[in-house]
Protein backbone atom coordinates (compact mmCIF):
# COMPACT_ATOMS: atom_id res chain seq x y z
CA UNK A 1 0.00 0.00 0.00
CA UNK A 2 2.86 2.12 0.68
CA UNK A 3 4.29 2.47 -2.96
CA UNK A 4 0.82 2.90 -3.99
CA UNK A 5 -0.09 5.95 -1.65
CA UNK A 6 3.11 7.14 -2.87
CA UNK A 7 2.54 7.27 -6.28
CA UNK A 8 -0.32 9.33 -5.49
CA UNK A 9 1.36 11.50 -4.04
CA UNK A 10 3.62 12.44 -6.46
CA UNK A 11 0.77 12.58 -9.02
CA UNK A 12 -0.43 15.37 -7.00
CA UNK A 13 3.20 17.03 -6.14
CA UNK A 14 3.40 16.94 -10.48
CA UNK A 15 0.45 18.27 -10.71
CA UNK A 16 0.79 21.54 -8.52
CA UNK A 17 4.07 21.89 -10.28
CA UNK A 18 1.81 22.03 -13.42
CA UNK A 19 -0.18 24.59 -12.30
CA UNK A 20 2.81 26.80 -11.06
CA UNK A 21 3.21 25.41 -7.53
CA UNK A 22 5.43 24.23 -5.20
CA UNK A 23 5.41 20.17 -5.66
CA UNK A 24 4.22 18.69 -2.65
CA UNK A 25 1.87 16.42 -2.80
CA UNK A 26 -0.44 14.20 -0.03
CA UNK A 27 -3.06 11.61 -0.33
CA UNK A 28 -5.42 10.68 2.95
CA UNK A 29 -5.79 6.91 2.24
CA UNK A 30 -8.02 4.30 4.60
CA UNK A 31 -6.63 0.78 4.46
CA UNK A 32 -9.73 -1.85 3.98
CA UNK A 33 -9.20 -3.99 6.92
CA UNK A 34 -11.14 -7.00 5.60
CA UNK A 35 -8.62 -6.96 3.02
CA UNK A 36 -5.52 -9.00 3.23
CA UNK A 37 -4.72 -7.72 -0.38
CA UNK A 38 -3.60 -3.90 0.81
CA UNK A 39 -6.37 -1.98 -0.58
CA UNK A 40 -7.53 1.22 1.05
CA UNK A 41 -10.44 3.87 0.17
CA UNK A 42 -8.64 7.19 -1.08
CA UNK A 43 -10.26 9.87 1.23
CA UNK A 44 -8.57 12.63 0.06
CA UNK A 45 -5.68 14.52 -2.06
CA UNK A 46 -3.94 17.44 -2.47
CA UNK A 47 -1.08 19.56 -3.37
CA UNK A 48 0.53 22.54 -1.72
CA UNK A 49 -1.71 25.88 -3.64
CA UNK A 50 0.14 28.37 -1.49
CA UNK A 51 1.09 30.00 -4.69
CA UNK A 52 -1.94 29.36 -6.82
CA UNK A 53 -4.83 29.94 -4.23
CA UNK A 54 -2.31 32.52 -2.16
CA UNK A 55 -3.07 30.61 0.75
CA UNK A 56 -0.94 30.09 3.67
CA UNK A 57 -2.27 27.18 5.92
CA UNK A 58 -4.62 25.25 3.43
CA UNK A 59 -3.78 21.29 3.69
CA UNK A 60 -5.58 20.56 0.72
CA UNK A 61 -5.57 16.84 0.91
CA UNK A 62 -7.02 16.83 4.57
CA UNK A 63 -9.85 19.87 3.06
CA UNK A 64 -10.79 17.57 -0.13
CA UNK A 65 -11.45 14.83 2.24
CA UNK A 66 -13.74 16.69 4.07
CA UNK A 67 -15.34 16.26 7.25
CA UNK A 68 -14.34 12.94 8.95
CA UNK A 69 -15.37 11.36 12.17
CA UNK A 70 -12.39 10.90 14.68
CA UNK A 71 -12.83 7.32 14.16
CA UNK A 72 -11.75 7.30 10.68
CA UNK A 73 -8.75 9.53 11.10
CA UNK A 74 -7.26 7.21 13.34
CA UNK A 75 -7.25 4.20 11.34
CA UNK A 76 -6.04 6.06 8.30
CA UNK A 77 -2.30 7.25 7.12
CA UNK A 78 -1.16 10.35 5.12
CA UNK A 79 1.25 10.29 2.64
CA UNK A 80 3.27 13.33 1.48
CA UNK A 81 5.97 13.71 -0.76
CA UNK A 82 8.23 16.01 1.46
CA UNK A 83 8.49 15.77 5.28
CA UNK A 84 5.80 17.34 7.16
CA UNK A 85 6.33 21.40 8.18
CA UNK A 86 4.92 22.32 11.90
CA UNK A 87 1.72 22.98 10.44
CA UNK A 88 1.05 19.69 8.72
CA UNK A 89 2.25 18.05 11.65
CA UNK A 90 0.21 19.84 13.89
CA UNK A 91 -3.05 18.64 11.86
CA UNK A 92 -1.57 15.16 12.21
CA UNK A 93 -1.47 15.28 15.77
CA UNK A 94 -4.88 17.40 16.03
CA UNK A 95 -6.45 14.71 13.95
CA UNK A 96 -4.72 12.06 15.84
CA UNK A 97 -3.47 10.00 12.34
CA UNK A 98 -1.64 7.74 13.51
CA UNK A 99 0.75 6.86 10.27
CA UNK A 100 2.68 9.28 8.16
CA UNK A 101 4.45 7.45 4.75
CA UNK A 102 7.27 10.70 3.16
CA UNK A 103 8.66 10.53 0.19
CA UNK A 104 12.04 12.16 1.25
CA UNK A 105 12.59 14.15 4.08
CA UNK A 106 16.71 15.58 2.54
CA UNK A 107 15.54 18.75 0.72
CA UNK A 108 13.83 19.92 4.21
CA UNK A 109 13.30 18.07 7.66
CA UNK A 110 10.02 18.70 9.30
CA UNK A 111 8.36 17.77 13.14
CA UNK A 112 9.66 14.03 12.63
CA UNK A 113 10.41 13.76 15.78
CA UNK A 114 7.57 15.80 17.13
CA UNK A 115 5.46 13.03 15.31
CA UNK A 116 7.38 9.82 16.52
CA UNK A 117 7.72 11.88 19.92
CA UNK A 118 3.59 12.04 20.32
CA UNK A 119 3.13 8.00 19.11
CA UNK A 120 2.81 8.55 15.73
CA UNK A 121 4.50 5.99 13.08
CA UNK A 122 6.56 7.82 10.75
CA UNK A 123 8.15 6.47 7.95
CA UNK A 124 10.76 7.34 5.46
CA UNK A 125 10.73 5.59 2.29
CA UNK A 126 14.27 8.45 0.51
CA UNK A 127 12.46 8.06 -2.68
CA UNK A 128 14.52 10.00 -5.65
CA UNK A 129 11.98 11.06 -7.91
CA UNK A 130 10.62 13.29 -4.70
CA UNK A 131 14.10 14.30 -4.24
CA UNK A 132 14.01 15.37 -7.51
CA UNK A 133 10.91 17.42 -8.10
CA UNK A 134 12.02 19.32 -5.13
CA UNK A 135 15.68 19.87 -6.40
CA UNK A 136 14.09 20.62 -10.06
CA UNK A 137 11.47 22.92 -8.10
CA UNK A 138 14.09 24.82 -5.56
CA UNK A 139 16.75 25.76 -8.65
CA UNK A 140 13.98 27.24 -10.76
CA UNK A 141 12.12 29.16 -8.01
CA UNK A 142 14.34 29.57 -5.08
CA UNK A 143 12.30 32.53 -4.04
CA UNK A 144 8.80 30.98 -3.70
CA UNK A 145 10.16 27.76 -1.65
CA UNK A 146 12.33 30.28 0.50
CA UNK A 147 9.03 31.92 1.23
CA UNK A 148 6.69 28.92 1.68
CA UNK A 149 9.53 27.40 4.79
CA UNK A 150 9.78 30.78 6.48
CA UNK A 151 13.04 31.75 5.11
CA UNK A 152 14.06 35.03 4.83
CA UNK A 153 17.08 35.38 1.77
Amino acid sequence: MDAQGMILAISEAQMGHKQGGIPIGSVLLLPNESDAEGTFTLLGSGHNERIQKSSPTLISALENAGRLSPEVYRKSTIYTTLSPCSMCSGAILLYKIPRVVIGENETFLGEEELLRSRGVEVVVLDNEECKDIMRRFIQEMPQAWNEDIGELR
